[in-house]
């Protein structure tokens, strides 16, 4: 009988088929734990936030490149101007303080007992030349007994003297002993639109330093009259009109274009309606400007009639054949006299009752009145002027000369 050879069990493909299906098991049952577990999560915990997504920042817009480009211009030539005074020049002998403060001041004001200087309010301005000439506004430095600063871009507080108030628009220059300081680039408010966009720049509440508001310009050739805490009364001529926010300290800062210019200086808002601001026509501001740098002074031209601008209503009141127009009225302070005595007015031969058409070809009205005419020339400027006398059209030449401090 034979002896048979015992079969050797195979070793090694056992063994792999135990551990790939352990392998297997465990990676099955992990995925159905995993898959149940976001099951469970979202049927049952819906409370539960997904993990969000982190995403790139959206890109800014062309719009808000420009306002972002214009404000980086204009913003190192702003200042914020700080009033100060000896508070207890404040108050009367009974210790009541007498007058508010125009668009600036403190929440609290010391007591007349403390003394000594503190800062009272403040304004807005904005550097037009590198060797230290600010533009304000007039009644952000109308107190004679005040001590005024301007605080730069840069950080630095500098003492500064009031050099030069205009006689006519709310506008006064002031000097501040600096080198090489950011100039304003101008731009001209002529090429101004109703709907256009504009930005305030300000030292907001005379607390926060460059404060940027955004609107639009909401209407053109306004004629606002402005008062302010000290009783005077200021007429601006062909005011632009705007939405974005001109708060208590804007007063004196620039209201500027798309382009990074300065198209006015904000001046005075409305209170009796919301976002109702106004500013200073800068193509109105530059011919003060061009006389102080050239003459050291402000030099306004005079023509030196008393008037009233035409109304459709009024020319009809006063039968006239015209609907527009200057017409030359005795009245107001002084003598009340129609046309000045020693005037450029009285050398051309203008008369009571006439009615003055245009100067120099550009019709007169209410969006263009003879003040805002007048003011656009320079003394020594030979105008001519077109005038309605009874019912005969007439043609005269006046020479303008500077305008006397009383005319």
């Amino acid at each position: 009988m034979e002896e048979s050879t015992p079969i050797k069990p195979p070793r090694r493909p056992l063994a792999y088929v135990i551990v790939a299906s352990f392998l297997l098991g465990s990676f099955s049952g992990s995925a159905f734990g995993v898959l149940f577990a976001i099951s469970l999560n979202e049927k049952h915990y819906p409370w539960r936030e997904a993990v969000p997504v982190v995403e790139s920042a959206p890109p800014v817009s062309a719009e808000d490149r420009q306002v972002i480009d214009a404000v980086r211009e204009v913003s190192p030539s702003v200042v914020s101007i700080i009033v100060s005074k000896d508070v207890s020049k404040l108050y009367n002998s009974t210790g009541v303080f007498p007058f508010e403060f125009f668009g600036f001041g403190p929440p609290e004001m010391p007591e007349p007992q403390q003394g000594g200087k503190r800062q009272i309010g403040g304004g807005t301005g904005f550097v037009i030349s590198a060797d230290g000439l600010i533009l304000t506004n007039r009644h952000v430095v109308a107190d004679a007994e005040a001590d005024y600063e301007a605080a730069t871009s840069d950080g630095r507080v500098l003492p500064a003297t009031v050099v030069a108030v205009d006689a006519i628009l709310d506008i006064a220059i002031l000097k501040v002993e600096a080198q090489d300081l950011p100039v304003a680039p101008l731009g001209e408010s002529s090429k101004l639109e109703a709907g256009e966009t504009v930005i305030a720049i300000g030292n907001a509440l005379s607390e926060y330093s460059n404060s940027v508001t955004k609107g639009v310009v909401s209407g053109i050739n306004r004629r606002v009259i402005a008062g302010g805490g000290f009783g005077e009364a200021e007429v601006i001529e062909e005011a632009i009109q705007t939405d974005a926010a001109i708060n208590p300290g804007n007063s004196g800062g620039p209201l500027v274009d798309l382009r990074g210019e300065v198209v006015g200086v904000n001046t005075a808002v409305n209170r009796s309606g919301q976002s109702i601001g106004f500013a200073i026509p800068i193509d109105a501001a530059k011919v003060v400007i061009d006389s102080y740098k050239t003459q050291g002074r402000i030099v306004r031209p005079w023509l030196g009639v008393r008037y009233v601008m035409l109304t459709r209503e009024s020319a009809r009141a006063n039968g006239l054949s015209v609907d527009a127009g200057a017409l030359v009225v005795g009245g107001g302070s002084g003598d009340g006299a129609a046309v000045l005595p020693g005037s450029p007015a009285e050398a051309a031969g203008i008369k009571a009752g006439d009615v003055l058409l245009d100067i120099d070809g550009a019709p007169l009205g209410e969006d263009r009145p003879l003040a805002s005419a007048i003011a656009r020339k320079r003394a020594g400027d030979t105008v001519s002027i077109r005038l309605l006398r009874e019912t005969n059209e007439l043609v005269v030449r006046a020479t303008l000369t500077e305008l006397p401090l009383t005319p």
